[in-house]
């Protein structure tokens, strides 16, 4: 390591260190609604946070991450409704389904071009999303159901804690949202981080230099695919509920937006992305019913102030360090 990039790596590790230091303080402070509208950010950056893995590091333009998130939250939720799982099962029982799912649509889009890739993904998440709606039996559909807060009960030993608890959750979701974080930290500053760049930057030479960046690109997919799960199923766990909604083409465009916004290739523009998305729409949608409208606006000003988003267009112009 030279010299110059030791207090980049101090610089790097107490900014994140810092975010969540002050993720965690602000529980203590925020008015009721406020805090649970943080929850609800958290888990969904861990989903924006998968998505960025794949598009952002991965240079992989997905349009059926609403599948993997989906398939999170209906393996969690009907864990624990029909298998009576815990949720620490139920949770793993969701990233597992992920992970399968993600690394199977991975197998067969990755053999297309980039075009092709997102037609393929896209063809893929809305079939998953029909079958939801076939299965209503077991689903309930687009009605969705509620999980009983007895059922989300978390043992730890001889403590247990209800995922109800407002408090249980802000932290659960702040935990889950460290862990994805952090590891996203270590991997794209790591030698696969940097081996996925070059290979999202120029794949023909990456090949060129003796990797498999088939086996590289399917590993990243698959691991997105994951942290999606993950939030998913969190998601319904936390907040006690699962409908086919979130498996639909919108919850594909979201984390696109939201990692757009924030900052496609930085750690922490995810997490900027859904904060500045969501109270965009909550304050807009207070204000006026056509808030789509405002929201509009306010991107396009935010395409030409920021191209490259609000943490990438900061690092291109002021913090270079940033990852």
């Amino acid at each position: 390591m030279t010299p110059a990039a030791t207090p980049d790596r101090a610089r790097i590790l107490l900014l994140h260190l810092g975010v969540l230091a002050l993720l965690f303080a602000l529980q203590f402070v925020l008015p009721a609604y406020h805090h649970a509208s943080l929850s609800r950010i958290l888990v969904l950056a861990v989903f924006a946070g998968g998505y960025n893995l794949a598009m952002g590091y991965g240079g992989m333009l997905s349009l059926g991450h609403a599948m993997f998130f989906g398939a999170g939250l209906y393996a969690a939720a009907l864990g624990v409704r029909d298998l009576g799982l815990a949720p620490g099962a139920a949770l793993t029982l969701g990233v597992a389904a992920g992970l399968a799912l993600a690394a199977a649509t991975g197998a067969l889009a990755l053999r297309t071009g980039a075009a092709a890739f997102m037609i393929v993904t896209l063809m893929l998440s809305q079939a998953f999303y029909l079958a939801i709606l076939y299965f209503n039996r077991v689903t309930m559909g687009e009605e969705g159901f509620v999980l009983d807060a007895a059922a989300r009960v978390l043992n730890l030993g001889a403590l247990t804690f209800s995922l109800a608890d407002p408090t249980v959750r802000y932290n659960v979701a702040l935990a889950l949202f460290a862990v994805c974080m952090l590891g996203s930290l270590l991997l794209v500053r790591g030698p696969a981080g940097l081996t996925l760049t070059a290979i999202r930057e120029n794949e023909p030479r990456a090949a060129l230099l003796g990797y498999n960046t088939f086996a590289w690109r399917l590993a990243a997919l698959t691991l997105s695919g994951g942290m999606a799960a993950a939030a998913g199923g969190l998601y319904a766990l936390l907040f006690g509920y699962a409908g086919a909604s979130f498996a639909a083409f919108p919850y594909s465009v979201y984390p696109l937006l939201w990692v757009l916004v924030g900052g496609a290739g930085t750690v922490l523009g995810p997490l900027a992305g859904v904060a500045l998305m969501f109270y965009l729409v909550d304050l807009s949608s207070g204000l006026t019913r056509g808030y789509l409208i405002v929201v509009g606006l306010v991107l396009v000003l935010m395409v030409l102030k920021f191209p490259a988003g609000l943490l990438g267009t900061l690092r291109d112009r002021r913090f270079r360090w940033l990852p």
